[in-house]
């Protein structure tokens, strides 16, 4: 199972390397972190390095590709190298799937039209634009098309496909292999949990916070 994994500069790091540590236990799997080009990009503000081992010329086919978002994403929603990229490799993946803003890009190249997907909180008013019913939902199949909501939702979504694919033993095996088992010190990780003061300045700085993570 090949798995193409799209890397950009100033994306989110998490958003592909939560769902890297999940898919990479799956049977089989064969994992390709592809950019424009070869070579490294600067994630976040530019602190962390990621190598892509691929150019997209060299991934025309792969059963899983996934999309990270991250501040970068804005640049990739109006790049045709990208979107036509992502729609040929569309053609023959099994699973088209994204992480956080990531589901934005998917949307631009037309992927999402007249489907349901979620993205970051912050985004979420965004996706009609594209013709997509935008949900809160953490993550959410619509035929092939999975998305998962921000950042750490990613884990989230790897062990739901695993689910999907290996079925639920080996998606319990490979929650159990990372430990994961989330007991943050606040109960906040959502707008609906968390204090409304804290919901409301978050929106209001939303442009900002989403150039951040």
């Amino acid at each position: 199972m090949r798995i193409a994994i799209l890397l950009f500069d100033r994306m989110a790091a998490l958003d592909a390397i939560g769902p890297y540590e999940v898919l990479r236990y799956s049977e089989n799997a064969e994992v390709v972190f592809v950019g424009k080009q070869k070579g490294e990009v600067r994630a976040g503000q530019g602190t962390l390095g990621l190598v892509a081992d691929a150019a997209l010329a060299d991934v025309r086919e792969t059963d899983v590709v996934l999309v990270p978002g991250g501040p970068g994403q804005v640049d990739l929603m109006t790049d045709d190298e990208v979107l036509s990229w992502l729609r040929a490799v569309d053609e023959t993946s099994t699973w088209t799937t994204s992480v956080c803003t990531g589901s934005l890009v998917l949307a631009a190249a037309g992927l999402l039209k007249g489907r349901k997907a979620t993205t970051h909180w912050l985004a979420q008013d965004q996706l009609p634009a594209f013709g997509v019913e935008a949900t809160d939902e953490r993550v959410v199949f619509d035929g092939k098309y999975v998305t998962a909501a921000g950042v750490s939702a990613g884990i989230d979504m790897g062990l739901a496909l695993i689910d999907r694919i290996a079925g639920n033993v080996a998606a319990q095996a490979i929650q159990l292999g990372l430990e994961y088992d989330p007991q943050p010190p606040h109960d906040t990780g959502s707008p609906g949990k968390a204090p409304e003061p804290l919901v409301a300045s978050m929106r209001e700085n939303s442009r900002f916070f989403l150039q951040e993570i």
